[in-house]
């Protein structure tokens, strides 16, 4: 991978950080999964989320202080809300 595409990349990820009230850096899964290239969300919860769950878990970090679930609202094409389950992830 070019160093040119690896920072396109990197800014992309650092431009969905958010923080908590508390000052905590977050992401929604939901956006890394944009970027990430997954098109369903069950693909990349069952895949890419599940694995990063065990590599906390492994390297002896507790899962609940870095992968909280979490409901937001979107809009539906009809003008309507629905609400849709998401992850906020922590590094």
């Amino acid at each position: 991978m070019e160093s040119n595409q690896i920072q396109m990349l990197t800014d992309a990820f650092e431009g969905h950080a958010q923080q908590t009230e508390n000052g905590v850096e977050y992401w929604l899964a939901r956006d890394l999964q944009q970027l990430l290239g997954y098109s369903e969300w069950r693909n990349f919860n069952q895949t890419a989320i599940s694995k990063a769950k065990t590599a906390c878990e492994v390297s002896s970090h507790a899962v609940s202080d870095h992968f909280v679930d979490v409901n937001k609202m979107v809009s539906l094409g009809s003008g309507a809300e629905r609400e849709i389950e998401d992850i906020m992830l922590t590094r």
